[in-house]
């Protein structure tokens, strides 16, 4: 079992950063991709990035995203973070990070077999 637990979010304006960050625990995460994903309040849950599992591994991004966050991990801290720049209100959600034991980094969210309990990140204009 993984218990994944999310941090950093918090209230920024726009133009601003956040870095997120995601601390696994009870298993190692070093072999799973992890994924972050995102849900605005009234709307769907939706990928945002995701990175495999090797060190160098591939990352991925939603294309509203793509140029403005950046994924990493940091394996030996069992952390995954997610680099937030340039946020717009838009980016206003709950932030979960997951795992996907299978290490693909897929952005199918029934490929995750993990979810942390998500951290608020509020956008201002």
């Amino acid at each position: 079992q993984v218990q994944l637990v999310e941090s950093g979010g918090g209230l920024v304006q726009a133009g601003g950063s956040l870095r997120l960050s995601c601390v696994g625990s009870g298993r190692t995460i070093s072999a799973y991709a992890m994924g972050w994903f995102r849900q605005a309040s009234g709307k769907e849950r939706e990928f945002v990035a995701s990175i495999t599992w090797r060190r160098s591994g591939a990352t991925y991004y939603a294309d509203s995203v793509k140029g403005r966050f950046t994924i990493s991990r940091d394996n030996a801290k069992e952390t995954v973070y997610l680099q937030m720049t340039s946020l717009k209100p838009e980016d206003t959600a709950v932030y979960y990070c997951a795992a996907d034991k299978h290490g693909g980094g897929t952005f199918i969210q029934s490929e995750y077999d993990y979810w942390g309990q998500g951290t608020q990140v509020t956008v201002s204009s």
